[in-house]
């Protein structure tokens, strides 16, 4: 697992107390509305139907132990909804006859992060304050931007793996957070990497998914597929590459993303 170095820590906690001043402006007036939404989007707030929901960034579906105390004292302490907007979400989950809407709870989503459904927006930034204790945070898990990046979950241990996909996640972690050029694509747009044989982390269902695969000299090289998509129109994605040596990986996916940027349609 990643450690993270003391810029890294400098730099979530400053993320973290920028985010508290611009809560307090939206608080008071001096953000409208308008303003404060991008900047919640992008710490990872979204504001749903009945509350705000956070989304928070586990990169490749690695946690430690302290962190998951801290999520689990995050779902104890804060994700406590309003008793009258529950009652009504409550309502009208009953009238679709579905489950009954939990709280005090976090979820793992499909691509390995965690969401919170019940956290009131005026204690979002004493949020933001806890996860960047344990160098957590929220940033590009919502918003037209390149997404965490999804990975095999049992990378590192699984029998079929050719190599062990994490270093290679962690290098593209680095890269797309906070990339200038892609802070605002068309849209969201979702990488996921296996050094599997058995696609356990979808990559054909990602805008780039990566195989970590050998030539027939041994060599190491990816798999890379483009396209793919898992929203309202589910599609498989492309084969670009059968065999890319690991060296140009990077300059690859720059390519795929800045094609995407020029032409990609948005929503």
């Amino acid at each position: 697992m990643y450690r993270y170095t003391e810029f890294d820590k400098s730099f979530v906690k400053s993320r973290a107390a920028q985010f508290r001043d611009q809560l307090e402006r939206w608080q008071d007036g001096r953000l409208s509305e308008d303003a404060f939404r991008p900047l919640r989007l992008q710490n990872g707030w979204y504001v749903q139907r009945h509350a705000p929901m956070l989304r928070v960034a586990v990169p490749y579906g690695e946690l430690s132990s302290a962190q998951l105390r801290v999520l689990g004292r995050i779902a104890r302490e804060y994700d406590d909804p309003d008793p009258e907007v529950y009652r009504v979400a409550s309502e009208a989950q009953a009238k679709l006859g579905t489950a009954r809407l939990p709280s005090h709870c976090a979820h793992f989503t499909t691509r390995t992060n965690v969401q919170f459904n019940w956290i009131p927006l005026n204690k979002s930034a004493d949020v933001m304050d806890l996860l960047a204790s344990v160098d957590m945070h929220g940033i590009q898990t919502s918003g037209n931007c390149i997404r965490n990046i999804s990975c095999d979950e049992r990378a590192g241990v699984a029998p079929d793996e050719v190599a062990d996909p994490r270093p290679f996640a962690e290098i593209m972690r680095q890269w797309t957070t906070l990339h200038p050029e892609f802070a605002f694509l068309p849209r969201k747009f979702k990488i996921a990497i296996t050094g599997a044989s058995e696609d356990r982390a979808a990559t054909a269902w990602h805008d780039v998914g990566l195989q970590l695969v050998r030539d027939e000299r041994g060599e190491l090289g990816f798999r890379v597929s483009a396209g793919g998509g898992m929203g309202r129109t589910p599609v498989i994605a492309t084969p670009m590459r059968e065999f890319l040596p690991c060296p140009h990986i990077m300059n690859y996916i720059e390519a795929i993303v800045r094609v995407y940027n020029r032409y990609g349609r948005p929503r």
